[in-house]
């Protein structure tokens, strides 16, 4: 460790972003920058330029993960020395994984200690397979910034950090009354200011766009579904205010700030029923609305503080997959059902304007597609890598700002749907912002307690479920959850929005996984196989742009006469690509592709490798039907009881220990690819 520390010690050792349009012009180079240091007498320059260029004619020194290690021994040296070089733009050396290399640790090592070389060229490779490494070699700046990555790669791969690392799950299994609550402040508040300095990057920028209207869609649209609902007791600017509100508090003060709240289908349902039972039993709906939440509020901050949420370590990939594959089907699905609507509207008039029919459709496309392949632009091989980034990471907002260019420019004659925002800033119905629940009958105080029990269930449910699949192992996140601490603040962000008749707002699953995936830095990893697989190193866990989006839906209440401007086909074109997108790594879609394909070419994943394949199908056609189940429950009147079915899963997948070989689950229902499976070369 110490020669590449020594490496890493100053400006003469440390080459950054080196041009460089081939091996054969960074070779001498190189040693052209080390004989100007007085690292090599100028005498050996041709001889160690001929020795590295023959090697790589003989073999490349690329060793996967963007990395090359070119090696060579001289007499002249009495101590290992090593440079490191970063190029501005990778080179193709036909390295295992087929990415370009970027990084060179040049080794030049005395004849005759050919096994300390060989252990210097291991610690390289087990240092830069480490995604995290490579993201801070990439982003620093200086000599001072690589020795601090190099020891922050040292503390999180040291023994105990490792043990630590192991169980991080465990982390939530606290014990006494509020420890759960304190440990998850403690770990996050030595985060807080990072939080903020983590954010003053371009992706916050990017991401900051995309969600802003990934978030005020739905509020609108869920605002306008629930005005209808409760006869305007609730509406568009309530679910505004609300987003706005809790938005900003939450990136404040919570512990995982990459969640992103917003209405729920359940919670939804949920309201619907509860005016209408109002209605029924002729009390006042807002101030039993406002009993039933903080009656909620009262709940959740008792299951915060009794570490309720320990419960969660049941929660396995088994559920985590059939959870996430609903939330984003029901986001393909809402697209799909707006787009076949306004088609059949058109047609089942007696005067069919084509132009009304298939102009959204090809708003609705051209921003799922334009979305899907910027996003994936930074794979391409033109243009230069930062711009190729730049696209990829804004790929999403300049979607909808061409579509929308096009809706303004080429079809501003066609009749078009567009963002139903309120004319004004006030409550939907006549009334004062806030609402008192001691105007509702005695009786309904404490007869609010049986509805806000299940409210409590959704809530918990969705919010934890949510949290689990942010932390997800696969996101690679480093500073830690907040189960406990999060459920205390949704909590008491419930119990102020029912008293001002605010609609109740939780973790929103397929915003929460796009805002983590906005953030994230991403590489792709061809295995073995061939194989390709995209892997998230890094993500930026930033208070930043959840402030941003938040505080940006507050300033749309002042600008509600704009967003009537926008078409609602591209917001529809929006969310379908947020539920592709959140699609992607979920096994359970790619177990299912198993089905149609060729048993001669299945990938050669882990559990392929681990698992006969009629084993592998079992486990997927379990999941379906828990996922149909779970679907017809969604879209049914009984949907309140959504987050009860979501937690039989628990008991569904103990019952497989039963009939399934513990070996093959372990597999299957793994928290993350194996190390063998991520292992590139």
């Amino acid at each position: 460790m110490q020669y590449l520390e020594r490496a890493f010690s100053g400006s003469d050792t440390c080459l950054l972003d080196v041009s460089a349009n081939g091996i054969e012009d960074l070779i001498p180079q190189v040693i052209d920058r080390m004989i100007g240091s007085e690292l090599l007498p100028a005498s050996e320059r041709d001889h160690v330029v001929n020795v590295f260029l023959e090697r790589e004619r003989i073999v490349s020194t690329a060793i996967g993960n963007a990395v090359a290690v070119p090696h060579c021994y001289l007499e002249s040296l009495t101590e290992p020395l090593i440079v490191f070089v970063r190029l501005n733009r990778g080179i193709n050396l036909g390295a295992p994984d087929g990415a370009p290399t970027q990084y060179f640790f040049f080794l030049l090592g005395p004849t005759g200690r050919a096994a300390e070389h060989l252990d210097t060229l291991a610690l390289i490779a087990r240092v830069m397979s480490d995604g995290e490494f490579r993201y801070e070699l990439g982003e620093a700046r200086n000599p001072v910034a690589l020795r601090q990555a190099l020891e922050h790669t040292i503390a999180r791969t040291s023994p105990p950090a490792l043990e630590d690392a192991r169980h991080a799950v465990e982390m939530v299994l606290a014990t006494g009354i509020g420890s759960g609550f304190r440990q998850d402040l403690a770990r996050r508040l030595r985060h807080y200011k990072s939080d903020f300095t983590d954010g003053l990057h371009p992706k916050s920028v990017s991401s900051t766009l995309f969600l802003l209207f990934a978030c005020l869609a739905p509020a609108i649209t869920f605002g306008g579904i629930m005005a209808e609902l409760t006869n305007n007791h609730i509406g568009a600017v309530e679910m505004i205010v609300a987003s706005a509100f809790c938005g900003v508090v939450y990136a404040l003060f919570s512990g995982q700030p990459l969640i992103i709240l917003g209405g729920t289908g359940p919670l939804l349902v949920f309201t619907w029923i509860l005016f209408g039972i109002c209605g029924d039993m002729d009390i006042p709906f807002l101030e039993t609305f406002a009993w039933v939440g903080v009656w909620t509020a009262l709940f959740l901050l008792v299951l915060a503080m009794t570490n309720t949420s320990n419960l969660m370590r049941y929660f396995t990939r088994f559920t985590d997959e059939i959870f996430a594959a609903l939330i984003s089907l029901i986001f393909i699905y809402a697209a799909v059902k707006a787009l076949a609507e306004i088609v059949i509207d058109v047609y089942g008039e007696e005067t069919r304007d084509h132009d009304a029919a298939l102009v959204p459709l090809l708003l609705a496309m051209g921003t799922f597609y334009i979305a899907m392949n910027l996003t994936g632009f930074r794979r391409s091989r033109y243009l230069l890598p930062k711009i190729r980034e730049f696209f990829a990471d804004f790929g999403p907002s300049i979607a909808m700002g061409i579509m929308l260019g096009v809706a303004i420019f080429w079809f501003h004659d066609v009749d078009l749907e567009t963002l139903p925002a309120p004319d004004s800033l006030r409550p939907s119905i006549d009334r004062g912002w806030f609402v008192s629940p001691f105007n509702a009958p005695l009786w309904v105080w404490l007869a609010s307690i049986g509805p806000a029990l299940l409210v409590t269930v959704l809530v918990f449910m969705d919010q934890n479920i949510t949290a689990r699949l942010v932390n997800s192992p696969d996101h690679k996140l480093i500073k830690g959850e907040a189960y406990h601490y999060d459920l205390a603040l949704i909590a008491v962000l419930i119990g102020i929005c029912s008293l001002f008749g605010l609609p109740w707002l939780v973790a929103a699953t397929v915003r929460s996984l796009n805002h983590v995936r906005s953030l994230a830095t991403v590489e792709e990893v061809v295995f073995r196989t061939g194989e390709k697989h995209e892997r998230v190193i890094h993500v930026r866990e930033t208070r930043v742009t959840g402030l941003a989006i938040h505080l940006l839906i507050g300033g749309s209440l002042l600008l509600l006469p704009v967003l009537n401007v926008i078409p609602m086909s591209i917001l529809y074109g929006l969310f379908l690509f947020m539920g592709i997108v959140s699609m992607k790594g979920n096994q359970l879609f790619e177990r299912l592709s198993l089905w149609i394909m060729d048993t001669s070419l299945y990938p050669g994943t882990h559990y392929i490798r681990r698992v006969p394949k009629r084993t592998i199908h079992l486990f997927t056609l379990i999941q379906l039907i828990c996922l149909t189940v779970l679907l017809l429950v969604e879209v049914s009147p009984a949907g309140i009881l959504f987050p009860l079915f979501i937690a039989l899963l628990v008991p569904v997948r103990l019952l497989l220990n039963r009939y399934f070989r513990s070996e093959h689950l372990a597999a299957l229902d793994a928290d993350e690819i194996p190390d063998e499976e991520d292992t590139q070369w």
